[in-house]
């Protein structure tokens, strides 16, 4: 699944990560739920305890946790769906062939919101019996009591029952979209972690493998489509159809997928395999990029991890609501739309660079994921941080351009920035249940998980690491695995300690600090490298360490004195280097998860040749410089002198780091005087680039100065910039008379400028843009618009619309976050959120509704705050809810700390510019 964590539209020098948009992201991936009182104790103590690295034990079907017994296993099941769209219901049959391992006097499996109508069993050596349903919300099961114990040996359970078709995407729900000939509904399954027992009864933990066949009956201009082909299409009459799937292979429930409406398709073949491109009607234009990027990636993946795409297709499906992101069931990869589509007359180059992402991301779980399978949820970063790796991987393999390896430290900054709290876990954690489940999808799992499996990669090599994989794959497909397995054949592939290395990294939380110094004689440089824990909150634990592949080289030295690795595994250690030409740097790919310290005098050697250091190192040595100031390590006006050192930058990735840490500082002043200063100074830093880079797109221009120019007019429209505001303007209007006049390159910054600076009647014409609009990107650019409006009357007009039916889900749930954060109504939308609590999250699916709370004040800096938030939230929500309002409340309270001790550092530097 890619997770949304950064929100679409940048909130005003806010990075939000939401879970509840699920879509990576992010713009970000993305809540997740209950953890029990012992759980969140654990949690806690994290910060208090050093917790030993254990050895994990490879995958073994008995031995993996879960709820259900064991006893009894699925080998296939036959479902059939009818479902009713006036009242939004379902009946369902379904015939599962079990094997009883051992004698039983029970059949346990899940089921959520289902009625069971009749149940009944039957074997070689027993005749049919009637069985009595026992269903348990609580625990989300249903059991069948046995009069006599039934004996090992296989049977079929036949199953009638009823369900619900949600609003929400959880198992099946109908996603209501507007076309030019009105409204029209298709229905969509959203089945991971635990919710595919709302579609059917069934083993729903991800080591019940199983076959999985359904039909569905459907109105004559549907069409279908799930993981596999169709078998067979019958007529029914009365403007009705039967569709019969193929029979999938042994899969794990969450990647069910059904998807119906009136739908159209394009496809292809690559290496065997048709891959299909599926949209709403009318958007087959906008197809053509993702079925031509799906047919570069499938060959790709086939030859790197060295087992081909087993499935005889691959559907890619757009849906224009449901959920933001995408879901990798197998052979029918489900998308938000935005995910999927690319327009090349009217979408942005940052749309194009999404569709790429997130498309690798889920044509790589079709291996990672779905071939080989996590065997429990506390190995989920198996899926997801695998994956995230692979999406930067093969995105940048064929977009070399765009920068992605260097691009991904902003992922690793989103990791670091919460691995170093007291509320952070390990990338393995835990998981007893299903509220458990869900909260282990976020970003330590994914971003962390993703960063450290870069880092790996370059330590043992690109060969030896696929490889490994190579030979995980082959060994484990069509089965479960724990971390140990890849672990293993990683080890035996690079001849390194792997297993040792790996556990330091995904079984303890938090990170290291690695602080450098250097002295030279006789010629040679003797570096003594000291680890510490990371901490931004003074929890850190002083005997914790990792095994840190530290790689040392220099700048401006001899060619020989080539950079080289050494394994820092004590407290400290001296590393010897034959040469004192250069200036030291560590870590100079930028790939370590670990922040570097140098020493004052080696700091001041590379900050003085800092424009003509490598971008990687330059981002590292910008990006580390600020988390040192966080941690109270280093004084800010280092940070702020690197900023000036920026010039002519020609790398976004080293211009997205600073135009973070701009955003950081800003985010603590709201309310302060030194906050105008600090706009001058953001205008006087950004300006120059901008005018160098000009409005138009020039003949010849690499997609960075394109991508760039798009991103510094946001920004100096965000803090003030008169000219560009009334340029902004200005194209605004002469687009809502002649939309073709607004280049696809600039229309999200313009729009969101409008919005910004909007007046009654600008705002109206967004609204009227915003309810007209045909595709959820547009769509998602308007709504954004008006929740990032600067006068309070108008942000008072955006709170209601997050209640609307007249705004689709998708945008409405986002609504009072955008107006506190991107508005910069805080209060205002606090409040609201407050008198429509209920109401509001009744809306939102409940993967989002942990995070639903906080991340409305995720943006404050006032500590009354963080203490009403937790109030409210203890008050009005479950106890497993705490979890996610704690990290808020915690990051709430660091910021607050920052901002007493950083503001007197910048202030003369501020208040001097003019």
């Amino acid at each position: 699944m890619r997770v949304t964590f950064k929100p679409s539209g940048h909130y005003r020098h806010q990075r939000i990560y939401l879970r509840f948009y699920r879509g990576i992201s992010e713009e970000g991936i993305m809540s997740r739920r209950v953890l029990t009182a012992v759980w969140l104790a654990a949690v806690a103590s994290f910060s208090v305890l050093s917790l030993p690295a254990q050895a994990e034990a490879p995958y073994s079907f008995e031995a993996t946790p879960g709820k259900l017994p064991k006893d009894v296993v699925p080998e296939s099941y036959a479902v059939h769906i009818v479902p009713d769209l006036t009242t939004y219901r379902f009946s369902g049959t379904e015939t599962v062939e079990i094997t009883v391992k051992k004698p039983t006097s029970q059949i346990v499996l899940n089921a959520l919101n289902l009625e069971i109508e009749q149940a009944t069993l039957r074997g070689s050596k027993l005749a049919e019996v009637t069985l009595t349903p026992k269903l348990d919300t609580e625990q989300q099961t249903l059991s069948f009591a046995l009069a006599q114990p039934l004996p090992a040996g296989r049977y079929t359970l036949a199953i009638a029952y009823r369900g619900v078709i949600n609003a929400q995407p959880e198992g099946l729900y109908y996603d209501k979209y507007t076309t030019a000939a009105g409204e029209k509904v298709l229905l969509g399954s959203q089945m991971e972690p635990t919710d595919a027992r709302r579609l059917l009864p069934c083993w729903d933990e991800p080591s019940f493998r199983a076959q999985f066949q359904l039909s569905v009956d459907l109105p004559t201009k549907f069409k279908a489509f799930s993981n596999t082909p169709i078998q067979k299409t019958i007529a029914l009459g009365n403007d009705k159809q039967r569709i019969d799937f193929g029979a999938t292979p042994k899969m794990a429930s969450y990647l069910v997928v059904l998807v119906a409406g009136e739908l159209e398709r394009i496809s292809g073949q690559q290496d065997g395999t048709q891959i299909g491109v599926v949209t709403t009607e009318g958007k087959q234009a906008t197809a053509a990029y993702s079925l031509k990027i799906s047919q570069q990636l499938l060959h790709y993946y086939n030859d790197y991890f060295g087992v081909k795409f087993p499935l005889p297709k691959l559907d890619q499906i757009a849906t224009p609501g449901g959920f933001q992101g995408a879901m990798e069931n197998w052979g029918g990869i489900v998308y938000n739309e935005t995910a999927l589509l690319y327009d090349p007359k009217k979408s942005t180059d940052s749309t194009k660079q999404r569709v790429y992402v997130v498309v690798s991301h889920e044509m790589a779980h079709q291996w990672f994921g779905d071939l080989v399978t996590t065997a429990w949820w506390d190995n989920l970063w198996l899926n997801e941080g695998f994956a995230s790796w692979m999406e930067t991987k093969a995105t940048d393999h064929f977009n070399p351009d765009w920068d992605f390896w260097l691009r991904a430290n902003e992922d690793r900054e989103t990791a670091m920035a919460l691995d170093a709290r007291k509320t952070t876990h390990p990338i393995q954690q835990p998981v007893a249940n299903e509220s458990e489940a869900n909260d282990a999808f976020d970003q330590i799992t994914y971003l962390k998980g993703q960063s450290f499996l870069r880092m790996l990669e370059t330590y043992l090599g690109a060969d030896d690491f696929r490889t490994g994989i190579r030979a995980y794959m082959q060994k484990h497909s069509y089965s479960n695995t724990t971390t140990a397995d890849l672990w293993a054949a990683l080890e035996k592939s690079s001849g390194k300690p792997v297993a040792k290395l790996a556990s330091d990294w995904t079984s303890q939380p938090g990170f290291p600090v690695v602080k450098v110094d250097a002295v030279c004689e006789s010629g040679q440089r003797h570096i003594t490298l000291t680890q510490a824990q990371f901490s931004l909150d003074d929890t850190a634990t002083s005997d914790r360490l990792w095994s840190i592949p530290v790689e040392i080289g220099t700048v401006g030295g001899k060619a020989a004195d080539k950079a080289s690795y050494t394994l820092l595994q004590g407290r400290s250690t001296t590393v010897t280097r034959p040469s004192c030409d250069g200036a030291l740097v560590l870590d100079p790919g930028a790939v370590g998860y670990y922040r570097v310290q140098y020493a004052p005098a080696l700091f001041s050697a590379l900050s003085a040749q800092y424009a003509k250091l490598p971008p990687s190192v330059r981002l590292k040595l910008l990006s580390d410089t600020w988390a040192l100031v966080a941690a109270d390590r280093q004084q800010a006006s280092a940070y702020l002198d690197l900023l000036s050192k920026l010039g002519t930058e020609t790398k976004a990735a080293v211009w997205d780091a600073a135009i973070d840490g701009l955003g950081r500082l800003d985010t603590m002043m709201h309310g302060e005087t030194l906050r105008e200063p600090l706009h001058r100074y953001a205008i006087g830093l950004l300006a120059p680039k901008f005018a160098q880079l000009g409005w138009t797109v020039k003949p010849g221009e690499p997609f960075q100065a394109t991508e760039l120019r798009a991103k510094l007019l946001r920004e100096l429209g965000d803090y003030g910039d008169k000219a560009v505001i009334a340029e902004a303007q200005k194209r605004f209007q002469a687009f809502l008379s002649k939309p073709e006049s607004l280049p696809a390159s600039i229309i999200d910054p313009v729009v969101r400028i409008a919005g910004r600076y909007a007046d009654t009647a600008t705002y109206d014409a967004l609204l009227t843009l915003a309810q007209k609009a045909l595709t959820s990107e547009e769509k998602s650019r308007y709504y954004g618009a008006i929740g990032s409006a600067e006068d309070p009357k108008l942000a008072e007009r955006s709170l209601p619309l997050a209640l609307s039916a007249e705004v689709p889900p998708l945008f409405a749930n986002r609504m009072v976050s955008l107006v506190s954060l991107a508005g910069e109504h805080e209060q205002l939308a606090w409040a609201y959120a407050k008198a429509h609590g209920d109401e509001l999250v009744a809306k939102v699916a409940m993967f989002g509704r942990n995070r639903y709370f906080p991340t409305i004040v995720s943006g404050s800096s006032d500590p009354a705050v963080a203490d009403d938030l937790e109030a409210y939230v203890k008050a009005h929500l479950p106890p497993e809810a705490l979890t996610e309002t704690h990290r808020t409340v915690d990051a709430i309270r660091i910021r607050a700390k920052l901002k007493a001790r950083v503001l007197p550092q910048v202030a003369p530097i501020l208040n001097a510019v003019k």
